[in-house]
C-alpha cells in the first residue's frame, strides 16, 4: 500500500483545534487520525476484496492485528463481527487495545467499511476502516484503506509505527493474495 504524502510516511498531520491539549498544547496527543494507504496488485478486483472484505485474514499480512476472532453478531448489527486484537510498539513501549469491529457494508467487488461496535453500553472512541477496489482498466486492480480514529489517546509516536507497519505489510498482502511482483 503506498501512503499519500505527509509527515510520516504518508501520515498526514493532525487538524489543530485551539485550545486542546495535545493540538499544540504539549500534552502529546491529537484529537483524531486519518490515515490513506494505497496498493496496486496484478490480480483481479475479486481475489483482492476476497482478502480484505475478511478480518479474519489480517493477521496474516498485518502484523499491527495479531488475533482477529469472529464473534456472534448482535441482533443490530449489519453483518458479521470479529474481536480484533491491536498491537503496536516501539522499542520496549507497547500498546494493545482489543475492539469488536462489524462489517456495516459490503458491495462486492469494490468496497466494504468495518466500524467498532461495542456491546458493553459504554460510550466509545470510533474506529472505522473503509476498503475500496476498483480495477485498473485491465491492468489488475488498487485497494484503498482509509483509517479513522476518533478518540484522543493516539500520540505521534504511533504515527511512526502505523506508517511502517504499512510499508511491511505491502509485499505480505501481494503475496497473500497471489501477485508476482
Amino acid at each position: 500500500m503506498r501512503a499519500p504524502a505527509g509527515r510520516v510516511r504518508g501520515v498526514p498531520e493532525p487538524p489543530e483545534e485551539p485550545g486542546r491539549p495535545g493540538c499544540g498544547g504539549g500534552t502529546g496527543t491529537i484529537a483524531a487520525v486519518d490515515v490513506t494507504a494505497t496498493l496496486a496488485a496484478d490480480v483481479t478486483t475479486d481475489t483482492l476484496f476476497d482478502v480484505v472484505q475478511d478480518l479474519g485474514t489480517y493477521p496474516s499480512w498485518l502484523d499491527i492485528v495479531p488475533r482477529t476472532e469472529p464473534v456472534p453478531a448482535d441482533p443490530g448489527d449489519p453483518g458479521p463481527a470479529w474481536s480484533v486484537d491491536l498491537r503496536g510498539q516501539m522499542g520496549p513501549l507497547r500498546r494493545s487495545k482489543r475492539l469488536r469491529m462489524v462489517r456495516t457494508r459490503c458491495e462486492r467487488p469494490t468496497g466494504v467499511r468495518f466500524e467498532r461496535r461495542e456491546l458493553d453500553g459504554r460510550a466509545h472512541s470510533p474506529w472505522v476502516l473503509d476498503v475500496r477496489v476498483r480495477d485498473r482498466d485491465g491492468a489488475g486492480s488498487e485497494l484503498v484503506m482509509g483509517l479513522h480514529y476518533g478518540g484522543s489517546l493516539w500520540v505521534p509516536l504511533l504515527d511512526r509505527v502505523l506508517a511502517d507497519e504499512i510499508e511491511r505489510s505491502r509485499p505480505r498482502l501481494l503475496r497473500m493474495v497471489g501477485d508476482g511482483t
